[in-house]
């Protein structure tokens, strides 16, 4: 067999409908989550960072969503009502509620239901000794003395109480005490105030990163306008891969925070925590309760470039025929006490004493959370988001085939390390050369001028005085290297925060949200650019950048992580998209996408209308149709699984044919 006749049979080439061998795009049909700005499908997050540029109707949808995620207003019968029964208007809802909604969106002070950040709860450290010649005593339960009595302690049993013993202590001796304190860092991307994720399905006590995963895979999958099961049954089981994790794992108390913290607080650990703990659990979940996907799966943890790492698998695989059908993303729920104090140790995040200190001219009393986040500014630190986002990528001839939605596709990721480093967290060369790759294969792709003129970046813009200067400077040298006098640069994170795995989904979602509404998303926090900045061929701005829907060809998204994980990925536009497409399956193909098309997006946009109006929906399969060895079919050529339509495929060719030595 020739390398051509191995490609050939397994499936890595086809052909277009004119008979030329041709590649797979990875056309992106799906996607949604959850972030600080709202629910992600049909925009809605992307639409809150740029609401005051907003025509009436699409403003209202925005607002009306968030008034029933929030809980602000009811829906019965498609009118909204407060809670008291009072009947309101879009109009209405915005005129009451809008200054709330926008309050507690975005950037904001931690909310007391989520954590009390005045009185973090801790053990304080402190040493007892006795006064003068006395001794100390107390008396416990007997059941309560540790297995290894400290050998300055006397215990003697108690004369009225066999139950209890007396302790005394005749020399100096440490012990912890229950205290609180107030967190020094304040700010945070909070989902929006009110919505509750754990109310809508059976929970049992998941970590909240868990629940946000479980979340944005619903409300990717109800938003295809396409029922999961007909793409499941298009394709053999072993053509549809999940690719997910968070950066972190989750550390809450119902995971590694709680397994990890509980035997120093004398408590017994769950039989859960281990579990629940993993950095990959995010797409277990996604596997076994929201798709039932028997098919590939896989976690690529790369620090803030998470979603990157695992979106540069999945557009590999689907480039190379491996799979069809890709669901990738990342969840990430970091807003707990014990995070912020780590990460404020080591100076990164903006403390509240350090954001009113920016503002001292302006007479602030106290620090505006709202702007903690301030990339390419003067600034102190970069703020902690929560969030979840997920994308359904599938090969352009499946597409087509099912007439999916098409937001736009991705052309390619790269990742480069940064070689040695005086710093594991400190910034490197790496940044340098997947941003260069990654626009020289644009270049390549839509030629020199779309990259100079049509062309932005969505930057990691983190908001750390260290960022703003050395990821500038990247961005700067490329964009001169390139002949891009002034590339407009996006940087999100000053409405969003930073949610680590997810942030680069966050970025892909608002450079979507770019081609739909016609802008890119200012600085807002961009008061003035800070000295250290490299900007001479980049343009900061502070408004929104009209585009149009048509404007730009390219979105970059650009990922800096700790320990050298540097990513860049370019996504192409839906205009750019369906030419490509038209030009590979022609006009008569086409054609017949448009017209099985208009049935996905009418079924699509009632899911939209559906959730703002307060129907908001979680899958969670639990317990059902779980299968075995003893319901699967077996055979030397195929494996027949219940309820998959397509089996999986066992006829395979050598992956070394020039070096088989097996004989028929």
């Amino acid at each position: 067999m020739t390398a051509g006749e191995y490609f050939f049979a397994q499936g890595l080439v086809h052909f277009n409908y004119k008979g030329v061998a041709l590649s797979r795009l990875p056309v992106i049909i799906g996607f949604g989550g959850i972030n600080s700005a709202g629910r992600s499908s049909f925009f809605h997050s992307y639409r809150r960072l740029v609401i005051d540029k907003l025509d009436r109707r699409d403003a209202a949808d925005v607002y009306c969503g968030l008034a029933t995620m929030m809980g602000y207003v009811t829906c019965k019968d498609g009118i909204f009502y407060d809670s008291d029964s009072v009947e309101c208007s879009p109009d209405t809802i915005i005129e009451r509620f809008g200054k709330k909604i926008l309050e507690n969106t975005l950037l904001r002070r931690i909310s007391p239901r989520l954590w009390d950040m005045d009185r973090m709860y801790w053990h304080n450290r402190m040493t007892a000794k006795p006064v003068e010649d006395t001794a100390i005593t107390m008396q416990v339960s007997k059941r309560m003395l540790p297995a290894h009595i400290p050998p300055h302690w006397e215990v003697t049993e108690s004369d009225s109480d066999s139950s209890k013993v007396t302790i005394t202590i005749r020399k100096n001796f440490e012990f912890l005490v229950k205290d609180e304190k107030k967190s020094l860092v304040q700010s945070g991307g909070q989902i929006p105030e009110g919505f509750d994720i754990a109310g809508l399905y059976r929970s049992n006590h998941h970590p909240r990163g868990l629940q946000l995963a479980i979340y944005g895979a619903s409300d990717t999958v109800l938003s295809l306008g396409i029922d999961w099961e007909i793409i499941k049954n298009r394709v053999r089981p072993e053509e549809i891969g999940v690719y997910s994790c968070s950066a972190m794992g989750q550390l809450d108390s119902t995971a590694c925070g709680g397994m990890m913290a509980a035997f120093a607080l004398g408590k017994k650990s769950t039989s859960k925590q281990l579990a629940m703990a993993l950095p990959e659990m995010p797409a277990d979940f996604v596997n076994a309760y929201v798709l039932g996907n028997v098919g590939y799966t896989t976690a690529n943890v790369g620090a803030c470039a998470t979603t990157l790492y695992n979106l540069n698998i999945a557009i590999k695989d689907i480039r190379e025929g491996r799979r069809r059908v890709a669901f990738v993303g990342s969840s990430e729920a970091p807003l707990i006490p014990e995070v912020f104090e780590a990460y404020r140790v080591t100076s990164a995040l903006a403390e509240d004493a350090e954001i009113l200190e920016l503002d001292k001219d302006k007479g602030f009393t106290k620090p505006d959370y709202s702007r903690s986040c301030r990339p390419f500014g003067y600034n102190c630190g970069f703020t902690l988001a929560e969030a979840a986002q997920y994308f359904v990528l599938c090969d352009d001839d499946l597409a087509v085939e099912l007439g999916t939605q098409i937001f736009g596709a991705m052309g390619d990721v790269f990742i480069n390390a940064d070689g040695y480093k005086k710093s594991i967290a400190s910034p490197g060369l790496g940044n340098y050369i997947c941003l260069a790759k990654a626009v020289a294969s644009a270049r390549a792709l839509f030629g020199a001028e779309s990259v100079r003129y049509r062309s932005y970046i969505h930057a990691h813009g983190s908001g750390t005085q260290q960022n703003r200067s050395t990821e500038s400077h990247g961005l700067n040298e490329i964009a001169r290297a390139f002949g891009i006098e002034k590339w407009p640069v996006a940087a999100i994170k000053c409405f969003l925060g930073h949610s680590l795995g997810p942030a680069s989904g966050d970025q892909i979602v608002a450079a979507l949200g770019t081609w739909k509404y016609g802008f890119i998303p200012g600085i807002f926090t961009l008061d003035c650019i800070a000295d250290d900045v490299y900007d001479s061929n980049l343009l900061l701005s502070k408004e929104h950048i009209e585009t149009g829907p048509e404007g730009m060809d390219v979105a970059f998204i650009n990922a800096k992580g700790f320990g050298g994980n540097n990513a860049t990925g370019y996504v192409i536009s839906p205009h750019n998209t369906m030419r490509m497409l038209q030009k590979k399956h022609g006009e008569e193909t086409m054609a017949k996408y448009r017209k099985a098309n208009e049935t996905v997006v009418e079924k699509a946009q009632q899911y939209d209308r559906e959730t703002i109006q307060g129907n908001i929906r979680a899958i969670y399969h639990f317990g059902t149709d779980v299968l075995s060895g003893d319901n699967v079919k077996i055979t030397d050529q195929f494996i027949k699984i219940p309820g998959f339509a397509e089996p999986v495929n066992l006829n395979l060719s050598s992956p070394y044919p020039d070096l088989a030595l097996g004989r028929d």
